[in-house]
């Protein structure tokens, strides 16, 4: 039976407004014809047998249900009128990241967020006030800040027009000349702000609906994973060759993972990745990707051999030599070796962290352009956007969030690395193994995003199952769109 966490109890998953009893059997006949057809071990299968068990909320499954199977249009990706669209229908709509809280801890302390056209000023405007304000000088436009950094107001450097912190206009030179404007309805035009897990995010929408009704069922997953507690030990940025949905996409699914990251499989199960997307939520969805178990396309691999390629793509598992004995596993070696690092890193006893967020890709994606992970083994963001007004590239940027330190010894966040267009991610150490893996996505990205132009077909087939993360994030996309 499907299940679904809400509140901390399990409910039945409504997969569709259905309440006949008649149309539950199909449903469930409908989702066990799915498992069946998926390869095995499921995700449900692995968490069966760890020593630590995953969370409840990771021990039910959601598949997408009754979703169309229509091709998605490729004009999406490349036409400048979509393009147009979305800027006024998402980008000006909904709630988006755009700082954590540690990039501006002090009054006065600010980042500049721009997104197309539109930038604003995201500021903390009191010890617990963080305020998003349109970065324009209400003169005559300048762009009142280019960069980030903390400052006691805010001045336009053209004529020198001056806002307080709070907003309001403090200075006009040469006021004698402007007996017209009045000063208390020259307030900086603001968009709202939200706070969740340590992240800041703005809405330039006055009337969207509040940040805690848009995240959904987010928050509740993400309950035992304390992004609050954590601060960006790494963050790079790099212009891409494409569409940023295409760039995102390519984050979202592992149905590519043996043919564009072959080195891998020992180690990483793709193709019995879980995918979910819950009834009713239409800004979330989640995959689980085990690790510390072979591809279902590699059934022969030795649990020696799953250990030795691990530490060779993740340092993270080097060290002393890794053993198995009788009745241990790979799985739950690595898992034991992962407890005891992430202990010593974070000075804390993790040794009842689930073998799960040990080790495995617990990755969620919020709409329109974040994509979260869980656990603590991969404590990876991303964040996509428009490279400014061109539909064909694109800003992808990867943020590690490691655990605070209990005493507060952890670093100050990271600064951006932004890399260029003719760099690649391992040129960003920081990165570690995870640049291997995003070069080779960027790589067949521009390949896609070109092949999207000469194709004759006008849309992309997308899989039932392990492209369903997809569909359903485009039929969001498309509602939003529609409005």
């Amino acid at each position: 039976m499907v299940t679904r966490w809400r509140c901390g109890k399990l409910f039945i998953a409504q997969l569709l407004p259905w309440r006949q009893d008649g149309a539950r059997v199909i449903r469930e006949r409908v989702l066990d014809n799915i498992i069946a057809r998926r390869p095995g071990p499921s995700v449900q299968e692995v968490f069966d047998g760890d020593r630590n068990p995953a969370p409840a909320v990771m021990r039910v499954e959601s598949p997408a249900i009754g979703q169309s199977s229509d091709d998605v249009s490729i004009a999406r990706y490349f036409a400048k009128d979509w393009h147009d669209r979305e800027v006024e229908q998402v980008w000006r709509k909904t709630w988006q990241l755009a700082c954590r809280l540690e990039h501006i801890p002090n009054v006065g302390d600010h980042i500049v967020y721009d997104i197309v056209h539109d930038s604003l000023i995201v500021v903390r405007t009191g010890p617990d006030e963080i305020k998003a304000y349109i970065n324009s000088c209400l003169h005559r436009g300048t762009m009142l800040r280019t960069e980030g950094g903390c400052v006691k107001q805010f001045r336009c450097p053209f004529h020198g027009w001056t806002w307080k912190l709070d907003g309001a206009l403090s200075v006009i030179p040469g006021q004698w000349d402007f007996p017209h404007v009045d000063k208390d309805k020259m307030n900086l035009p603001e968009a709202r702000v939200g706070t969740w897990g340590g992240f800041v995010f703005i809405n330039f929408d006055a009337d969207a609906e509040p940040l805690e009704t848009y995240l959904e069922n987010l928050p509740e997953h993400f309950a035992s994973f304390n992004l609050e507690d954590r601060y960006v030990a790494a963050h790079v940025a790099k212009i891409m060759p494409c569409n940023w949905k295409l760039a995102m996409e390519a984050f979202v699914e592992a149905y590519h993972v043996p043919f564009a990251h072959g080195q891998v499989l020992s180690y990483y199960g793709d193709s019995n990745t879980q995918y979910d997307v819950w009834p009713g939520v239409r800004h979330v969805s989640r995959m689980i990707s085990v690790q510390g178990v072979a591809s279902p396309s590699k059934p022969a691999t030795t649990a020696e051999q799953t250990i030795e390629e691990m530490r060779r793509d993740v340092p993270f598992f080097a060290g002393k030599p890794i053993e198995v004995g009788a009745g241990e596993t790979a799985r739950g070696k690595l898992a034991e070796r992962a407890r005891e690092k992430i202990s010593r890193s974070i000075g804390r006893d993790m040794s009842a962290l689930s073998d799960s967020e040990s080790l495995d890709l617990i990755e969620y994606m919020l709409f329109p352009n974040m994509v979260p992970w869980g656990g603590q083994a991969l404590p990876i963001t991303y964040r996509f956007r428009p490279n400014g007004d061109d539909p064909e590239s694109s800003i992808m940027e990867i943020m590690f969030l490691f655990s605070k330190a209990p005493d507060g010894s952890h670093p100050e966040p990271a600064k951006m690395t932004m890399l260029g267009l003719d760099q690649k991610w391992a040129d960003a150490p920081e990165l570690g193994s995870a640049a291997m893996v995003a070069d080779q996505d960027t790589d067949n990205l521009k390949r896609i995003q070109k092949g999207l132009r000469a194709s004759k077909k006008p849309g992309v087939t997308l899989a039932r199952y392990q492209e369903s993360r997809i569909r359903h994030y485009h039929e969001t996309l498309d509602a939003y769109m529609a409005r």
